[in-house]
């Protein structure tokens, strides 16, 4: 029997405490195998490499989404002045970090980014359906120094025409592109919409975007509802989002009714900020929910609100598991 609601997870997983200990390229692959076999004994449908490739154990608390994607790219610069560092702090929702990541200095280009490279091993690594992640534009915008553009819906659009580049070779099933800063923004979204946009128009299969209110520790960090993006939502040229749930008011699904039917929806049935493990029973209660809500049919993915990086690995892989029995017992699999 094939479901019509598919489980995925987020993107991240549990860096393996071996994998810090004696870190190697092939150590590396060989935890991303661990990663994606989990998903696979689990049963989920649409796999995820873990992230593993991009944690930086120096910045755990973005767990590798920011310097990863900013740092090699053309136009950026580490060596951070002190007044650089003064008036980083001083902007809108970078209260969670000390430091930027870089200062813009020049135009922004590809640089020696790679992230065909990262997903072409991950495909090659799993026979099951892949998705890709990246930062969005957005947020890496939001947490720059910017001495050359001076406009930060500038600085974002040049930094989305430096990842669509990247992501026309990226051929995973679907690529998700993430953007965790403007929940809290919301008035933000027409620049923001745009510059997604030339993300997601690049992606060669199924492109997916993800939001969340931030995962700090265990912690929101962006404050907002969603009924303030359904115009983002609504505009954005994408099959599906992937939406944080489990640890919202039940009562914000109802904003979901305005998103374009085009549009999928990706339930968050997972909340990451909790360590006990959901039971199936509580996972299918959350997809009937839903569907009482939205509509039947209307959710077409469900999945963990954010990425498991802050977790520890026994009780990911048990939330793991619970997506799908959760899933079959709402879809009456082996009933």
């Amino acid at each position: 029997m094939t479901s019509r609601i598919k489980t995925t997870v987020v993107g991240s997983y549990p860096l393996p405490d071996w994998l810090v200990a004696l870190p190697s390229e092939q150590a590396v692959v060989d935890a991303t195998r661990v990663v994606l076999h989990t998903q696979e004994r689990a049963g989920i449908d649409v796999v995820c490499d873990g992230e593993l490739y991009r944690f930086d154990v120096n910045h755990p608390e973005t767990n590798g989404m920011i310097e990863y994607f900013v740092r090699p790219l053309g136009g950026m610069r580490t060596d951070i002045r002190f007044e650089e560092l003064l008036a980083f702090r001083q902007q809108a929702g970078m209260g969670f970090r000390l430091r930027p990541p870089a200062v813009v200095d020049g135009p922004v280009d590809g640089g020696s980014l790679d992230l065909p490279g990262a997903c072409q091993r991950a495909m090659g690594l799993t026979d099951r359906p892949l998705k890709f992640t990246l930062t969005g534009p957005h947020m890496l915008a939001k947490t720059l120094v910017d001495q050359h553009y001076g406009d930060v819906a500038a600085r974002a659009a040049a930094l989305a025409d430096a990842l669509a580049e990247q992501v026309r070779h990226c051929h995973a099933d679907i690529v998700q592109v993430d953007e965790a800063n403007l929940p809290g923004h919301p008035d933000e979204w027409p620049w923001a919409a745009r510059t997604i946009n030339k993300v997601l128009d690049a992606v060669p299969g199924t492109a997916a975007v993800h939001l969340c209110f931030g995962n700090y520790g265990g912690q929101s960090i962006q404050q907002g509802s969603w009924n303030q993006l359904m115009d983002y939502l609504n505009a954005l040229h994408v099959d599906h989002i992937v939406m944080e749930n489990a640890h919202r008011p039940v009562e914000e699904l109802a904003a979901f009714k305005e998103l374009r039917p085009e549009i999928g929806m990706g339930l968050g049935v997972v909340d990451i900020k909790r360590t006990d493990i959901e039971s199936a029973e509580t996972i299918a209660r959350a997809i009937e929910r839903a569907e009482a809500v939205l509509g039947p049919g209307r959710v077409t993915y469900i999945h963990p609100d954010c990425g498991f990086w802050m977790l520890k690995r026994n009780i990911a892989d048990g939330k793991i598991r619970a997506l799908v029995a959760g899933r079959d017992l709402y879809e009456g699999v082996g009933q």
